[in-house]
């Protein structure tokens, strides 16, 4: 018996050295060296819209702070979908991040792209940009109501060009035909770069998306803003202001503000040492002076809001736009499948 206990004793000495030199070398106690390579943050549209000026304007400031240079990939498809599935459905290790805009990715499982939704993954809010409805300079549209009018006497003609199905653009379009009662025939492009592109070229009458994509050409009168879906009026330079639509509509109140609040996601499941990691490096880049002055040159609001404001505000968020989309028809899914209840 004596020869057994000592035995064990052994035995559990040698397993405990053994556990110990493989929490020290190898095991839970190992601190986490990530990053230690290239990240690849996906915008899924083209150049030039609010989500990639976003992206760019937090990728350089945040991989200074983790030590690594940070990618931005371009992925157009299927309204920002493509790109997004491509992040969620990649290895989650915190080499794959995504930048979207609020309205298009918290609308995917509405509008039949994923079972996933928004409480499924971290999520880093960073800007807001207003929508803004832009004509071409040679429109004969002057105002809001010059663009309903045509509207209301050519029912689904007048076009509208917008990033795509679920984007900032086609909330704007539908919040503008909720309020004045009309329909419109919508273009779709890869962007909201593209979508302006179109505009100026004349490809389609209107175009309702987001500020900070076209603020410089608004200012140059190479386009004519009619209205803002902001609740104030914005002053863009001296004798330039964009009025809020609430002017002319007054009902629209209840709408506003409208607008695409941009920030970076990651799918559940990286190690919360890792999270914090990039929880600093996001707080950096959002401080940073060269990302503010890059804002406040395109007229984003910097509203930086961490993982769990994030999640608040889009508790109260994401109720108004998906039923806002399911109610005009415009989203295959009733909101209710995903427990998202009617505010």
């Amino acid at each position: 018996m004596r020869k057994v206990a000592a035995l064990s004793l052994v035995l559990a000495l040698a397993c405990g050295v053994a556990f110990a030199q493989g929490t020290k070398e190898g095991g839970a106690a190992k601190a986490s060296d990530y990053p230690n390579k290239t990240i690849n943050m996906t915008v899924p549209y083209g150049a030039g819209g609010t989500t990639d000026l976003t992206a760019r304007g937090l990728a350089s400031p945040m991989g200074k702070q983790l030590g690594v240079t940070i990618n931005v990939i371009n992925t157009p498809g299927a309204g920002g979908s493509a790109g997004s599935l491509n992040v969620q459905n990649a290895k989650v290790d915190g080499y794959s991040i995504l930048a979207n805009g609020m309205l298009a990715f918290t609308t995917m499982p509405i509008m039949g792209y994923t079972d996933k939704t928004y409480k499924d993954w971290d999520i880093w809010i960073a800007t807001y940009a207003p929508n803004v409805v832009v004509v071409p300079k040679n429109s004969p549209y002057h105002t809001i109501t010059d663009l309903v009018n045509d509207m209301k006497a050519n029912p689904g003609k007048v076009t509208i060009g917008t990033a795509g199905i679920g984007t900032g653009g086609h909330f704007g379009a539908e919040v503008l035909k909720a309020v004045a009662g009309v329909d419109y025939k919508h273009i779709t492009y890869a962007g909201g770069g593209a979508a302006f592109t179109a505009t100026l070229a004349g490809e389609v009458q209107a175009c309702p998306q987001l500020l900070a994509e076209y603020k410089d050409a608004i200012i140059s009168g190479d386009v004519k803003a009619l209205c803002t879906l902001a609740e104030d009026d914005i002053e863009l330079a001296p004798g330039v202001v964009v009025p809020s639509i609430k002017k002319a509509y007054p009902d629209a109140a209840k709408y506003l503000p409208m607008g695409e609040v941009t920030g970076i996601l990651i799918p559940k499941g990286l190690p919360e040492e890792d999270l914090k990691k990039i929880d600093a490096a996001f707080e950096f880049a959002v401080k940073d002076q060269a990302f503010l002055d890059f804002c406040a040159t395109k007229s984003f609001t910097v509203n930086p809001m961490g993982r769990a404001e994030s999640q608040k505000f889009l508790d109260s968020f994401v109720p108004r736009i998906c039923y806002l989309m399911y109610d005009a028809g415009a989203a295959k899914v009733d909101p209710a499948k995903f427990g998202i209840k009617r505010q």
